[in-house]
C-alpha cells in the first residue's frame, strides 16, 4: 500500500530541494521527520509539510499504521521559472530568475 502527496510550484530551486530529498529517501517516517525538523535549510520545512501530508493521507484514506510507514520514494522536479528584470546602468536590464519546483513524495510499508 502506497500513499502519495504532491506539492507543485514551490518557490525553491530543484537542486536545493534534491539535497534534502536525498537525506530522507528510504527512511522510516519518524526518523525522516526528525531530520527535517532540525535541518537549517529552507527546503526542509517545505518537505516536512509534504511528508506530514502524506502521513495524514495514509492514515485517513488507507488506514495505515504510522509506525510502519517509510519514505518509499521522493523526487523533486523542475517547475516553471518566474522571470523578472532589474534596472542596470546605461538603460540596460538584467534578468532575475526565480525557480520553482514540484515535490512528489510516496510513503508505504
Amino acid at each position: 500500500m502506497e500513499t502519495r502527496a504532491i506539492l507543485r510550484g514551490v518557490r525553491l530551486s530543484d537542486q536545493k530541494g534534491r539535497l534534502i530529498a536525498d537525506q530522507i529517501r528510504g527512511l522510516p517516517v519518524d526518523k525522516a521527520l526528525n531530520i527535517l525538523m532540525f535541518s537549517p535549510k529552507k527546503g526542509a520545512g517545505i518537505i516536512k509539510k509534504v511528508l506530514e501530508s502524506a502521513i495524514a493521507n495514509a492514515e485517513h484514506n488507507d488506514g495505515a499504521d504510522i509506525d510502519e510507514l517509510k519514505v518509499k520514494s521522493i523526487f523533486v522536479e523542475k517547475g516553471v521559472v518566474l522571470k523578472r528584470f532589474t534596472a542596470r546602468a546605461k538603460g540596460r536590464g538584467n534578468r532575475i530568475v526565480k525557480p520553482t519546483c514540484h515535490i512528489f513524495l510516496t510513503v508505504g510499508n
